[in-house]
Formats: C-alpha cells, structure tokens, sequence
C-alpha cells in the first residue's frame, strides 16, 4: 500500500527516488519552485531539459536530479488558472498521474510533489490540493511500485489545506 504524506519544506532538500518539477512548456528554469529546483540541481539539469526538448501542459518528462538528493526529477506541467472553464482540473489532474506513471516506467519508489500550478499560475490552493490528493489516491489504488508520495508545501497554510485533504480522503 502506498503512503501518502504532507509535510512543510523545501522540495530541494527531498531525499527521495524523484522530486516533481512544477515545470514550463519548455522545461526551462524559471521562478518558484522551478527556479528553486534549477539552482539546486546545477547546469546539468538545464541541459538535460534542452536535451528532452519540451513538455505539454498536462504531461511530465523526467532527467536525471544531477546535484539534488533526489536521483531523479520529474517535469510536470500544470495549466495556468484562466477561472476553471478551460480543462484545467483534467490537466491539473494528468499532471500527477502521468508524474506517477513515470515513476513506475523507472522503477521509482517514492516521489515528492509540490503543490503544482499554485505559484505563478494561480491555481486555487483548495481546489489543486483536491484534485492532487483525489488523483493520487486514485492511481495508487491500483498495483504500484511507488510506497510514498509526500506533498511538500511550502507554506503553513498550504500544509494545513493538504493534511485536511489527506484527512478526509481516508
């Protein structure tokens, strides 16, 4: 059975099989999360992600995590918020399922998430949180490889909307 876990840190300090990059069309380094696993990961990580070549919204990619703890990066790409109408929550939802996916494709056995599409993109914490908790639970019900998943928030507020969500699916 999988473990599904939300903790307040920094998703660059994870020492777990893969972090989730809350990534760009074109995997580049940006601001957020994004910039903060860039840095951390070292030129590497750029060059890897020029390799791969881009990434559609509501899919994921994954490099090698170069100078982090985590051995791998995972590049999600979640929508912008434009107000709910525009397929948002089904690629909001792909994103963590196809994050997973990959996972298994490369035999990883815990992964750590942010909260993606909440920064800059403006996804609704309560309503990200719900679909990301709702997805994952959804894929782990099935035969995985992955034993935990750990939501790393980087807010006390954003934590205490995940734990209520963690908490009410059970």
């Amino acid at each position: 059975m999988t473990r599904l876990e939300a903790i307040r840190g920094d998703i660059t300090a994870q020492a777990v099989d893969a972090i989730v990059n809350a990534a760009n069309e074109g995997l580049l380094p940006g601001g957020g999360v994004c910039g903060a696993i860039h840095r951390a990961a070292g030129p590497d990580l750029q060059t890897a992600c020029h390799t791969v070549g881009g990434c559609a919204t509501g899919d994921a990619r994954i490099t090698g995590g170069y100078q982090l703890p985590a051995r791998h990066v995972i590049h999600a790409v979640g929508p912008v918020w434009r107000g709910g109408g525009t397929e948002e929550s089904a690629l909001l939802a792909s994103c963590y399922r196809r994050s997973l996916e990959l996972a298994d494709e490369h035999h990883l056995h815990t992964i750590a998430f942010p909260a993606i599409s909440t920064g800059v993109f403006g996804y609704p914490i309560e309503e990200a949180t719900t679909i990301a908790v709702a997805t994952v639970r959804h894929y782990t019900a099935k035969p995985t490889g992955v034993e935990l998943v750990r939501f790393v928030c980087f807010s006390e507020a954003d934590l205490a909307v995940y734990r209520a969500a963690l908490d009410q699916a059970g």
